[in-house]
């Protein structure tokens, strides 16, 4: 019963969003996911997808791409990234009542697997794209989400936790953050995360082991569209 993760597939199959304009990398991309995870991945393991699933503007506009994740094998749990306009903060629990037994998604909930609790929040760091003031207010609600997420989990007597972000855990340069510093004040054993794109964001990600968490990168490109293996139970 393994557990993987790959995120950011931008998906569009009902809007124009071809992905190719980014890079040679993007290329079929669709395919690839499709190939890799069917090759990777049994019904019995589970599959975590931290964001970015699709280009959909509302969840109508996404249904088809949700439908594809469906069909992946696996058990999935999605995380919310930056771009799925489709999944309102506030309606998570409205989205796990209509894809009930068929896909989790992860927000001020968790999901278990064997003895670990899977618990995250799509984050934020920052991006010199917006100013201090908002980009605290954003990480702050993130920060707390992320909380939410790993009380529930305690609450129901985990004790062994796996934390999820969309965003990397740490702006550039830092080798710290209020996410880092949570996952170690709960002894989380490794923090998965997506979202960095292109050579210098690979570069520029939170890689290895830092205080006993490992911090790993899950951006799809990044993975050459091969879901990571995180561990196997």
């Amino acid at each position: 019963m393994a557990l993987y993760a790959m995120g950011d597939f931008h998906l569009s199959f009902s809007v124009d969003k071809p992905m190719d304009v980014f890079g040679s990398v993007w290329k079929n991309h669709v395919k690839k996911i499709e190939k890799y995870c069917r090759r990777r991945i049994s019904e019995e393991d589970t599959f975590v997808i931290p964001g970015d699933h699709s280009w959909g503007r509302n969840l109508s506009e996404s249904e088809s791409d949700l439908a594809f994740i469906e069909a992946l094998p696996g058990k999935k749990v999605l995380l919310r990234g930056n771009h799925d306009m489709f999944w309102e903060a506030k309606k998570t629990e409205r989205l796990n009542e209509m894809y009930k037994d068929r896909m989790f998604f992860l927000q001020n909930n968790f999901y278990p697997y064997g003895e670990y609790a899977l618990v995250g929040t799509k984050g934020y760091c920052y991006e010199w794209k917006d100013s201090e003031e908002h980009f605290y207010k954003i990480r702050d609600r993130e920060v707390s989400r992320l909380q939410i997420s790993l009380e529930a989990a305690k609450a129901a007597g985990f004790q062994k936790f796996i934390i999820f972000l969309h965003y990397p855990p740490t702006t550039i340069g830092e080798m710290e953050s209020p996410f880092t510093r949570m996952a170690e004040a709960y002894g989380a054993s490794k923090l998965i995360y997506s979202h960095s794109h292109g050579e210098f964001g690979y570069l520029e990600s939170f890689h290895g082991v830092v205080n006993g968490i490992e911090y790993k990168l899950v951006s799809a490109d990044y993975l050459k569209f091969k879901p990571a293996l995180i561990m196997d139970i």
